[in-house]
Order: C-alpha cells, then structure tokens, then sequence
C-alpha cells in the first residue's frame, strides 16, 4: 500500500478503499435480495390467483418476554429470508396461527404475505386480510428476519413447510402452532408441565375443534375444574395452551354457554390484547 515518507496513507487510497467497501456492502445486500428472490420462486404452490403482501402491526406487548435467538432455533441462513409457508383451507381458518403470527410480528420483522391458490373459489375479505396491511417495504425481503406466507388452499389438513428444500411438510395445526410458539418461548423446562401443555393443545384440537358435542361439554367441564384454582391452564403463565384452548372455544362456538371459570378465563385472554384479532376473522 502505498505511503509517504511519514508513514501515512495515501488519501486517495483511503478514498479508493472505502469506495470498495461501499460496492461490497451493495452486492451483499443484492445477493440478499436474489436469494430471497430465489427462496420465493422455489415455494410450493405456484399457481396462485391473488397475491396481498403485509404486516400486522403491533397493538399490545408481548406476554412471552423469554429472548430466542433465530440462528440458534432455525439455523443460520445468511443472505435469505427464513420464510415460513403455511397451506390452510378458508373453510377452516387456523385461529391459533393467527395469534402467533402477531405475536411473531411483535417479536421479529416479518415480512407477511396471504396468497389464494386457484383450487379455492372465493375467499371472504377479513381472510384476504388476516395478516394487516400492505407492508412499505415489501419489496426488499433482506430488511425482514422471517417470512411468513398464507396460502388459502382446498386441503383436507393444514400443512407448513419451513425450509423448502430440505424438510418434509408439518402437518396438522396443533403440530404447526407448536413450531411457531418455539420461535416465541422456549417449552417449560419442568416435563410434567410442558407434557401438561402439550395434553391442553391436543385436547383443544381433537375435542374442541373435531370432537362431538358430548365431547366438547367435557372439555369445558375440565377448563372449568382447571380454571378453578389457577389463572392459566399450565399454571401462572400464559402459554400455547391458552391460546390454542380460547381459539378452538371460539371457534366450537360454546364461548358464550361456558360455564363461569371459563368465562373469566376468556376474559382475560382478551384482556392480554393478543387474541383480540382471531375474534374478529369470525365475526
């Protein structure tokens, strides 16, 4: 490198080297956005008829104030968005996985994007909606930590696909909910309290959500037992299986004819402010 006789640097060779640096940083950021680019083109379902990129905005702090770290849950993966691809029926909209999402939107820049495949024929609007608005900076997939996509399609089960290349789809949305709550919280570490978790998210899913009338009776008879000596289902925290027990009550429709620690659990589900969003996609 070129010198005077004092030992000092050519300027214009300092000039030259920054400018190096700042075209160096610019192909980084372009490689970034090609393979963000790339991981779009290669996502399943390709046919699709509408496209609605978005973000949910954050109305409420998080309940969940464990720190995760994605390169350590997800791997590292430089210059590419993680995008998370989720194929869901409108006929049967995953609640859970909306309350996730803006808890995850919350916690990390996501990037969020609704598509319609063309095996469904209509979908409502608060559907076309259920991530919020168009984000401003959609375009430029490299300023987003995760990438969280919506395909409203005719399947029989709900089915998620983290990376496209290398992983089989996850199946089921008790099984997708729990993927996305660890990206939220860590599980309890105490076994018998996360095996607790696990039987109320079950339970919300098998019972609540596809079980007969009978069965659903039992269920809100367990809350209500549960729900008489402690305020969350796992204990004094809020956790998945909140979440999952209130949206599948919402949805089985037996809200309002709960009995009454059930009804005081709702209520202060809803006064957390996380869950407000999945009340409103069934109004």
């Amino acid at each position: 490198m070129p010198m005077y006789q004092n030992g000092e640097v050519d300027p214009a060779v300092k000039a030259l080297e920054a400018r190096q640096d700042e075209i160096m940083r610019k192909l980084y950021e372009l490689k970034a956005a090609v393979e963000g680019l790339a991981k779009t083109v290669t996502t399943p379902d390709a046919d699709l008829d509408l496209t609605v990129s978005s973000s949910l905005s954050s109305q409420s702090s998080t309940a969940f104030k464990a720190t995760t770290d994605l390169d350590t849950l997800l791997g590292k993966d430089l210059g590419a968005l993680r995008d998370i691809v989720i194929n869901a029926n409108p006929a049967q909209p995953p609640l859970t996985l909306l309350v996730l999402h803006g808890l995850l939107c919350e916690r990390y820049r996501v990037l969020s994007t609704v598509h319609v495949h063309s095996s469904v024929a209509n979908v409502p609007p608060q559907l076309l909606s259920c991530l919020g608005p168009r984000h401003a900076d959609s375009y430029a997939r490299h300023m987003f930590q995760l990438g969280f996509t919506l395909i409203w399609k005719d399947v029989p089960k709900l089915q998620m696909k983290f990376s496209i290349q290398n992983m089989c789809p996850i199946e089921g949305e008790a099984n997708v909910a729990r993927f996305l709550f660890k990206l939220l919280a860590p599980y309890p570490s105490d076994p018998a309290i996360a095996t607790l978790v696990d039987s109320w998210v079950d339970t919300a899913f098998f019972q609540l959500a596809e079980g007969s009338a009978k069965e659903q009776a039992a269920v809100l008879r367990a809350l209500n037992s549960t729900l008489g000596c402690k305020p969350w289902l796992s204990g004094p925290e809020f956790s998945l299986a909140d979440i999952a027990c209130y949206c599948c009550v919402l949805q089985s429709g037996s809200a309002s004819s709960a009995p009454a620690n059930v009804q005081r659990w709702i209520k202060s589900c809803e006064n957390l402010g996380h869950l407000n969003h999945a009340k409103l996609l069934l109004q």
